[in-house]
């Protein structure tokens, strides 16, 4: 088992959160991709997108549903300072996740998230599990109070 997979699986554990992480046995680096998988709405999939603060130069959670498209303008008011592009090696750092799988949970360091209020909409939404092979479904509220993550509105 990745590195990865053990800590989002540890994280879930360690909040009592009792969820089947599933392998997909097909890559999920898209939003249509696991929602197939996991035969739901794209709109269920809880993308994890990062950007990188100008100022602070850490990396910036938004958590959105999959059909949607976050909006760097407003992404930036919300985390109230310029955003640019977040690379591979920040990602990395921050999170302890390759692109492709970057879990909302587990990371290596706090991270500052946002989600999406169209998550909300569901009661189950599926996230990333640390792989692009695995994701594990859970609830928006769930998903909330794991990623520590602030409701906002963010999207095009």
């Amino acid at each position: 088992m990745s590195k990865s997979l053990t800590r989002v699986r540890a994280a879930l554990e360690a909040t009592g959160v009792n969820v089947d992480i599933m392998e997909t046995g097909t890559d999920t680096r898209t939003a249509q991709q696991a929602a197939d998988v996991a035969g739901c709405h794209v709109d269920q999939i809880a993308k994890s997108i990062i950007f990188r603060g100008e100022t602070t130069n850490e990396a910036v959670l938004f958590l959105t549903a999959g059909g949607n498209r976050v909006s760097a303008e407003k992404a930036s008011q919300v985390a109230q300072e310029e955003l640019g592009k977040a690379d591979a090696a920040l990602i990395r750092t921050q999170t302890g996740f390759a692109i492709g799988g970057v879990s909302p949970i587990g990371h290596l360091n706090p991270i500052r998230a946002f989600i999406d209020p169209r998550l909300m909409e569901f009661d189950t939404v599926w996230a990333a599990a640390g792989t692009p092979h695995h994701i594990f479904p859970i609830s928006p509220d769930q998903l909330i109070l794991l990623s520590k993550a602030t409701l906002a509105s963010f999207t095009e």
